[in-house]
């Protein structure tokens, strides 16, 4: 949804570009002279102006962020405005409110819920919690179910160049009974 409201604000914000890149403000004057009576005559013909809504968060502790746009050509103009979450700062409010209750556990599964944050944590030696275990058992335990870990796919490439390094289990036995052929042979 969001998607599709910018693709249709972009397309709106260019062709009013275009607009206005063709038509500009004119004034046009007209002078006109006789024997008796001469006189100016001058019309202002500006086009009129979109104006952007003013959208407030008015809360400090608020993880969104406002935006605003308004497109305006000869014949429509557009206004709109919206807000953004943030959901990082989402997750870092909730691990610190965790901590504050005293669960750290959870505070830090909140967090290793970031990829570079699960990353940075199993380079450290200290792998992120796995449904209440912690230490080690956590560790074997997300060795065991790969595909929860929020890098899975950065982890399925890394692990899927080793395998193809080595040898699989025909290979192998192939050249065991090769050699042991050669043997026989000599």
């Amino acid at each position: 949804m969001m998607n599709k409201l910018v693709a249709i604000l972009i397309v709106v914000v260019f062709l009013g570009f275009i607009t206005l890149c063709s038509v500009q403000a004119q004034t046009n004057t007209v002078t006109s002279t006789s024997s008796t009576v001469s006189g100016t005559t001058t019309v202002d013909r500006t086009p009129s102006t979109a104006s952007a809504p003013g959208v407030v968060v008015n809360n400090q502790d608020v993880c969104s962020t406002a935006s605003s746009l308004a497109i305006q050509s000869q014949i429509l103009g557009i206004a709109g405005g919206t807000t953004v979450r943030d959901l990082n700062c989402e997750r870092l409010k909730l691990s610190r409110q965790l901590f504050r209750f005293g669960m750290k556990v959870g505070a830090v599964a909140m967090l290793c819920q970031d990829s570079r944050v699960f990353s940075a944590m199993e380079m450290a030696g200290t792998p992120c919690p796995y449904m209440g275990k912690i230490g080690i058992d956590a560790a074997k335990a997300w060795l065991e179910n790969p595909e929860k870990r929020p890098d899975y796919n950065k982890w399925l490439k890394e692990n899927e160049i080793k395998e193809e390094e080595g040898f699989n289990n025909d290979e192998a036995a192939f050249g065991i009974f090769s050699v042991f052929l050669l043997l026989l042979l000599l």
